[in-house]
Parts: structure tokens; sequence; C-alpha cells
């Protein structure tokens, strides 16, 4: 007898449907699973068999044959071990075919016992299902609220295999499952403030305007000069996310099984702090089958490169196409898929290898041939995709000793959300823009509009910096921002001055 159970695949970002089907015939007992199964769906075998035996069934002794259609797509992981189980029960007549439909759909691992465990990249699937038409997502109970996320489709929790079979039998029905939980929007919680960030009011203007706009920062200071600090309250002033990031980052969180077991979602901003060790494959995404890495998981959020300098040559070079796209590809012989990574680049260096280039109280011990090697460990493209540039310096016994609070996180996130709206209005219309920092050249003609005296500041400043075409732009996005969080229409000279500032200074020692 042959039976046929849906299921669903997890490729990337996105699911795809896949049929199960199930033939036992006469021969010597054996199970055979095929239809490009990885070693996960290999050994569900052995889950399979022992969880049926362990739910007050019996497990054929025959020849069973499993094809998880369509054959050329890849199965991975340990989801189809529910489907599996349930088209032998269906092919051995233990339970009748006509208890399940063409709109039913089953994920889900099983222990030994028969007890259904988590599984990753339940959201993916629930929006998969849905597109698809299914009305029905049978999945192990822990993921309930995760999948409940999505709208208009029935979920039927599962605590074990025999909870299914007596509800397909109709004679313990298991009830929907309704959640009360609702994506709201939250502030990144953190012990990090920027009213305990002594001094710095520039490197704080500019996170201002970084996170005003989506633009990338770097900066570059002597140890201590509290750059980390800088860093770890970035967050702090972001926009919370909206309904739409909260589903396109938990999407991402849960295919890489990152989703923490106590919330269902990801409702503050990502930041991602990866050690200066990380790989390339740990920082872009990939593997025998490509998972998201470092850069898609920061997707909407902040990616923080500490020690910017030594990170591998291969890995920073690797982060030129995402910066610009927004976007990585990550290429496999199995195939080809695209990861989401819009992301604010937030990277800190020191100036030199020992740290005190150009600091006033400390005498840097480098050599000019030390300093040009250090330097050049970051690519001249990969800077001019950097939107600011700052100088953070050592902070003096004043500030430092002073009992007053700076303003607080929650004074310029405010301001923060004020830009923020103002972009969103500008850019209800985008496909692609929600920031200045996503401008197309189009838009940047449309929203950028210089008088005659910006004109000639701007004129002079690529003459006498021979700045990029890139760098160009940036300046226009840049000076865009500071004119938003100012509340003016128009980019004034001051704008693009304060823009100006932001670009790189050549080295003097």
């Amino acid at each position: 007898m042959i039976a046929k159970v849906k299921s669903m695949a997890v490729v990337g970002l996105d699911s795809f449907p896949v049929e199960v089907e199930v033939d036992i015939s006469k021969g010597l007992p054996a199970l055979n699973i095929v239809g490009l199964p990885d070693k996960a769906v290999e050994e569900s075998k052995e889950r399979v068999r022992s969880a049926i035996k362990n739910s007050n069934a019996n497990f054929p002794t025959s020849r069973i044959t499993v094809n998880l259609a369509p054959a050329d797509l890849k199965k991975a992981g340990p989801a189809y071990d529910l489907a599996i189980a349930l088209g032998i029960l269906l092919a051995s007549g233990q339970v009748a075919k006509e208890s399940i439909t063409k709109h039913d759909l089953f994920v889900g691992e099983l222990a030994l016992d028969g007890r259904l465990r988590h599984i990753n990249g339940t959201l993916p699937i629930a929006l998969g299902a849905k597109e698809k038409g299914y009305q029905n997502i049978y999945i192990p109970s822990v993921n309930g609220v995760e999948a409940s996320l999505v709208e208009d489709i029935k979920i039927i929790p599962l605590d074990n295999l025999n909870e299914l079979v007596l509800h397909l039998k109709e004679e313990k029905i298991i009830k929907p499952f309704h959640s009360t939980y609702t994506l709201q929007t939250e502030s990144f919680v953190s012990d990090y403030d920027f009213c305990y960030i002594k001094g710095q009011e520039q490197a704080k203007r500019a996170l201002e305007i970084a996170a005003s706009g989506g633009h990338n920062i770097l900066m570059s200071g002597p140890p201590g000069s509290g750059k980390t600090l800088l860093a770890k309250s970035f967050v702090t002033i972001l926009p919370e996310l909206d309904k739409k990031e909260i589903l396109e980052v938990t999407k991402i969180f849960s295919v890489a099984g990152m989703l923490p077991p106590e919330t269902p979602l990801i409702s503050q901003r990502p930041f991602r702090n990866p050690h200066h060790t990380a790989s390339n494959i740990a920082m872009v995404g990939g593997g025998a089958w490509p998972r998201p890495g470092e850069i898609s998981l920061a997707h909407r959020g902040v990616l923080f490169l500490d020690e910017f300098p030594e990170f591998p040559r291969s890995v920073l070079e690797a982060l030129r196409q995402p910066l610009e796209d927004g976007v990585v590809t990550v290429s496999r012989a199995q195939g080809t898929l695209t990861f989401p990574a819009n992301f604010i680049l937030l990277a800190s260096q020191n100036p030199c290898p020992c740290g005190y280039l150009n600091d006033p109280q400390k005498q840097c011990l480098c050599t000019p041939t030390q300093i040009i090697r250090y330097q050049k460990r970051i690519s001249g493209p990969l800077l001019d995709r950097i939107d600011l540039h700052i100088e953070v310096p050592r902070v003096g016994w004043e500030k430092l000793s002073k009992d007053d609070l700076e303003e607080s996180s929650e004074g310029v996130r405010k301001r923060v959300n004020e830009a923020r709206k103002v972009q969103a209005k500008r850019f209800n219309k985008s496909f692609k823009s929600k920031t200045n920092s996503d401008m197309t050249p189009q838009e940047i003609k449309n929203y950028c509009l210089l008088n005659k005296e910006s004109m000639a500041l701007l004129k002079s400043a690529l003459t006498q910096f021979n700045l990029s075409a890139r760098s160009y732009h940036k300046i226009l996005k840049l000076a865009r921002t500071i004119a938003d969080l100012a509340k003016s229409e128009q980019i004034k000279t001051n704008h693009l001055a304060e823009a100006l500032q932001y670009r790189p200074k050549e080295n003097r020692y």
C-alpha cells in the first residue's frame, strides 16, 4: 500500500513543500529512504522505528520505501520524522487515509519514546504553509507560539506521536493552539546608556547620525578611550523594530536555531559582536548546506567589529558586497542562496599597533613601516564604504571626575525616531529604501538638492580630497540625515560641512 503525507523543507530562509511517499511491499524487513536525504534524515529510520513501537502501534515487518519528493531537492534535518512515521501508519492501515486531507502539513522530530522535540525553522515553515494554501499544520507543541505568529492558519500542537494517532482516529481531539502572544516592539534593554559616557561629545553626535540614517561608522582611538562602551551603548539609541522587521529577524534566527527558548521571536534589534578570529564562513554564512552567518544575524541591527584591523583580510573583504547591496549571496556546489544582510557596521580600531599614535600624553613606539602595514590591513574600497570616520580621543580627568550624568539614551533615541519618521514618509513608496543610507542614485537626485553655495563647497572638497563617486553619494546621504535631525527640508551648507568632516583624514606621523 502507498500513503502520502505533506511536509515542508527549509532551504535558506525559504520553505518548499515536500511530499513524503511511503510504500509497504513484500520482501525482507527493511526501511529505505530516498530523495536526497542528509545524514540526519537517514538516521530517522531508527527514531521512527522506536517511536512507533513505543506509541502503542506496530512497526510493519515488511519492506518499507520512503520517497521524499521532489527528489532533486536536498532534504536536511530531523523535521521529516513525524511525516515519515505517519506515512508508515497510514500505509500499514493503522490509521485511516481519510483522516488527513491535502490541506494538512506535518513537521516534527521524534524522540525514541514518541515525544516530539523542538525543530528549527518553524516560522519559515508556517509562512510557507500559508503561502502554499495549507490550512492545518501539525507541529511540536514547543514550537506552537512561534508558528502562531502567522495568522490565518490552524496550529495543531503535539506532545507525542500517540496523541496524533488518537486525534486522527477522533478518539481524543486536540484543540488548535491559540496564543495570546502578539508582535510587540521593544526598546533594547541594556545596562549601558549614553548618560554614563563622560565626554566624547563628537563621537556621540556621530553615533546619533549613524542611528538616524542607518550609516556605517568607524571609530579610531587609543586603548581605553571608550570605543567599546560607545559601541555597546549604540543599540540603546536605535529605533524599535516594526512588525515586518520583527518577522524578518525572527525568521533568520529560527533557521539558524538561535531563537531563545523562552521567547518565540526577536523583538529587539540584534547586536552581533564576533571575535576577530571568526572565520569567513562564520561571518558570511555557509557550511555543507549554507546557513546564515554573523552578517545575516545582524540584519536590521548592528554588527560590531572590535579590533577591526585584526580580522583576517578575506573576512573583511567579504563585507564589501553586503555593505553595498544589503544582501549576501553564498554559492556552494549544492546551490546558491541569498540571505538578507542589511545592518549597520560599527567598527573600532587603534590608530597603530601600540595604540598611541598622535596621543598627546603617551608616546607612540611604532615605526612608520609598522604603522603603514597595520593601517593597510583595511583596504581602501572597504574604508570607502564606511560613512563616518571619527576620532575617539583620551578623556581627561576633568570630565571623568564629574558627578553629573550626561544626556541619556532615551533623549537621543527620541531625536533618532523623529528623523526616522521623516525618512519613512519620504520613502513610503520605495521598495528598497527605508533609511537615507539605502537611497538609490535616483532618490539621491530627488531628495539631496543643494544650493549654489553648497555645490561650490562640495566641488572644492571633491577636488581637494580626491573623493570617489561613492564618497560623493555617501556625503550627500549623510548631509540628508543631518538635515533631517535638524528638521530642515533643505540641505544647508552647515549640514554639508558637518558631513564632510566625517570623511577619513590623511594620517600624519
